[in-house]
């Protein structure tokens, strides 16, 4: 359920892996609150439909999302791609009233992979990571599916599924990825698993046996 809060948004202290819902009264007041909210923190926002979702990660989602990340990049060195690393940068879309940031998100094997520092980010981006770990992301998938993300790798309820975007703009689960034809959802998962045990540069080896 959204709140309405008389704590100035700015003020709001989450605990790590908690979430709060806020209602918002236009995409001019959205707006209003990111630029409230600044560019250097540690939390993820999502807004649609008048409905704006704070979040502050976790260690555990955190850790996901950095192994994910260090998994996208180096599957795009191994398989020599183009790629641009755009972290959680702010996707907005004004014609579509809805905003959200991804843990990660990546253009690859793109033209716009290819752009220098600094060019515009206006199209979307060719791969987004979103992991939920304590609240739902179910609402969030409309969202990307809206903007256009052709591949999601969702990490929900302790496991990675690919969602590959339809013709008819929905989300299906898929085995192979997009981004990556010679990656399987079985093979990340085993990588995520082995960072439960070892550590990131466990991960990336594994990577690069299995691809190279």
């Amino acid at each position: 359920m959204a709140l309405m809060l008389a704590t100035p948004v700015n003020e709001i202290e989450l605990a790590p892996g908690s979430a709060i819902r806020l209602r918002v009264a236009s995409w001019q007041a959205y707006m209003a609150l990111l630029k409230v909210l600044g560019e250097h923190r540690g939390t993820r926002v999502a807004y649609s439909e008048n409905v704006l979702e704070i979040r502050m990660p976790g260690q555990l989602y955190e850790a996901v999302n950095r192994v994910l990340a260090a998994i996208v990049l180096t599957l795009a060195e191994v398989l020599d791609l183009d790629f641009n690393n755009l972290g959680s940068a702010t996707l907005n879309r004004v014609d579509l009233v809805k905003g959200i940031e991804p843990d990660s998100c990546f253009y690859i094997g793109s033209a716009q992979a290819g752009q220098g520092m600094g060019a515009p980010t206006s199209l979307p981006p060719d791969l987004a990571v979103e992991v939920d770990i304590a609240s739902s992301s179910h609402g969030k998938l409309a969202i990307y599916a809206a903007m256009g993300v052709p591949e999601l790798w969702l990490y929900r309820d302790g496991e990675l599924t690919i969602q590959r975007l339809r013709a008819d703009g929905q989300y299906e689960a898929v085995d192979k990825s997009v981004a990556f034809p010679v990656v399987r959802v079985a093979q990340l998962n085993e990588w995520i698993a082995l960072r439960e045990q070892g550590t990131d540069l466990t991960v990336v080896k594994a990577v690069r046996a299995a691809i190279s």
